[in-house]
């Protein structure tokens, strides 16, 4: 009989947990595997051999036009297509318009719109947290470029909704064939525009095609930390994103962010008539000769909700750095009989309106005269204070406020008192024999 074997087991050995390298202590050993050398090559490098080549290539006039003309086409590929169109949802466009902002927004090389618009929406849902993926709580240089040249954990970035670009076969084709779309539209293009139209095969590639897409990457990069760092926040200040018509002006007008993250869905950035947003322009002549439709206007009166309550604010947060006086919940509750004794004693005690105000650092101050005030001691100097003799201004009311020491017991309905009254079960308050 054959000896008993020792039983095998088919079970697969545990699997350990991977780690990714982003969790890792960044270390003179492993720093390479932290970088994200394809985008490094795509926003660095590429970029500096262009500067260096354009040293030698003298740049024409038409190249330069053209260049400046197709960096306004590829930027308007990111502000109108990947951003307001596809991650806002904040109009619709025609197959053709989206074919065109597709193709030129792959020539800005920011990745595809699937990609893009998913990290934009993170950005979104997200602002200022370690979900953001370019959060400029890290830091405004990564909130810059940071993000990208160093590796992110995908499974820490917010998640978001994506199943609209999912079900666009437009997206899904752009994203699937991005790198051709990319390369030939950052490169090719631009440099068959310029060979073809007048010869400049070397200035169509190095200055329409490489120092463009530096120019253009760069700016739209800004929307990411110039703007989350530079400017107001007329509209909330509870989170970084901020309005600055210098961000506007490199960002073809995305730089009224502020108002962007309180009121994504509008498809205009920038409001007001003066305010520099070509983008919002474009949407709307598209829409004038049929290629847009369904521009998305947050209601004017909730944006202008939200521009007074910050206004609110600040106001209050100024009156708060300002001495009003003592509130009046807080003062002792005098007898008229012990207010009159106490300016008996000597003191230059008035009241107004019945709150009972010391005077007596003021009489020598006071501009009607030391006479005049001091005929006000010791009595009801409502009527005098208020028009019987001279009708005060508003400073002089403000300035009265810091002296009030007292509430006169019977001389003003105070509600704060009643409401004591009541929670004190009708025992009412205690009473101040002195207001010293």
């Amino acid at each position: 009989m054959a000896a008993d074997k020792e039983p095998v087991s088919h079970d697969k050995p545990a699997m350990l947990p991977s780690v990714h390298i982003t969790d890792l202590p960044f270390t003179m050993s492993n720093w390479h595997k932290q970088i994200e050398w394809v985008n490094v090559i795509f926003v660095i490098g590429i970029q500096l051999c262009g500067f260096i080549a354009a040293y030698y290539t003298p740049l024409q006039a038409k190249t330069l036009i053209w260049a400046l003309f197709y960096y306004f086409l590829t930027g308007l590929g990111i502000t109108a297509g990947y951003h307001r169109l596809w991650s806002h949802t904040s109009y619709s466009a025609s197959p053709p318009l989206q074919l065109f902002l597709a193709l030129v927004g792959g020539g800005a090389i920011q990745g595809s719109i699937r990609w893009w618009s998913r990290n934009h929406r993170a950005h979104h849902r997200y602002t200022d947290t370690l979900k953001d993926p370019y959060s400029v709580q890290k830091g405004i240089l990564y909130s810059h470029m940071g993000w990208l040249i160093y590796k992110q954990n995908p499974k820490k970035i917010g998640r978001v909704d994506i199943s609209d670009l999912n079900d666009d076969r437009l997206v899904v084709w752009q994203h699937k064939n991005f790198v051709f779309v990319a390369l030939f539209m950052a490169f090719t293009f631009p440099m068959m525009v310029a060979g073809l139209g007048w010869g400049d095969w070397a200035g169509g590639l190095i200055y329409a095609g490489i120092i463009r897409l530096f120019v253009v990457q760069q700016a739209t990069f800004c929307v990411n930390s110039l703007a989350h760092w530079l400017g107001d926040q007329p509209f909330d200040d509870r989170n970084s994103p901020r309005d600055h018509v210098i961000t506007a002006l490199v960002t073809l007008g995305e730089g009224y962010h502020n108002f962007h993250h309180e009121f994504p869905s509008d498809y205009r950035n920038a409001i007001e008539w003066h305010q520099y947003d070509p983008t919002k322009w474009c949407i709307a002549l598209w829409k004038t000769v049929g290629l847009a439709s369904n521009l998305q206007r947050f209601p004017g009166n909730e944006i202008e909700k939200g521009r007074v309550q910050q206004l609110q604010k600040k106001i209050d947060e100024q009156r708060g750095r300002l001495d009003w006086g003592i509130p009046l919940e807080d003062l002792p509750l005098i007898e008229w009989d012990d207010y009159v004794e106490r300016c008996k004693d000597g003191h230059a005690l008035a009241a107004v309106a019945g709150v009972i105000h010391d005077v007596s650092n003021f009489v020598k101050e006071h501009p009607g005269g030391k006479a005049l005030i001091s005929s006000a001691i010791g009595k009801d100097a409502t009527a005098i204070f208020n028009g019987g003799v001279y009708d005060h201004s508003n400073a002089a009311h403000n300035l009265l406020s810091t002296m009030r020491v007292g509430v006169l017991r019977g001389g003003v309905e105070v509600e704060i008192y009643k409401r004591r009254n009541a929670q004190s079960g009708g025992k009412g308050l205690p009473m101040m024999k002195s207001i010293y």
